[in-house]
């Protein structure tokens, strides 16, 4: 592997360690199909990192038609979603696999 490379890599991880330094974080969990807390408030025009950790033994997908994301949470497992930025407004958000429980909201303030 020649040096500049090597200096190419480095600084790729660098940036993007420092990138996402900033962004602030949120967590979720789904417990008892269930998601806590259920109404996540967050900052207008911000990229966001939210953290589900579904502690239920049964897979669970987060899933927003708003966000336009999709992601099945093992049980017992955590996932990342990165959202945002977003305008001022409401995403709701719900369990695929238990739609009629698992229900929440994020609300985007100004």
């Amino acid at each position: 592997m020649n040096c500049m490379f090597k200096l190419a890599i480095i600084t790729s991880f660098v940036f993007c360690s420092l990138a996402n330094a900033d962004i602030p974080i949120f967590t979720v969990e789904i417990r008892d199909h269930l998601f806590y807390p259920s109404l996540i408030k967050i900052p207008a025009d911000t990229k966001i990192k939210l953290i589900v950790i579904n502690t239920d033994s049964s897979p669970e997908e987060f899933e927003s038609y708003e966000l336009n994301r999709e992601k099945v949470i093992m049980g017992g497992a955590k996932a990342t979603i990165f959202i945002g930025p977003l305008a001022p407004g409401d995403y709701p958000f719900f369990g695929e696999f238990n739609p009629k429980t698992a229900q929440g909201l994020i609300r985007v303030e100004q």
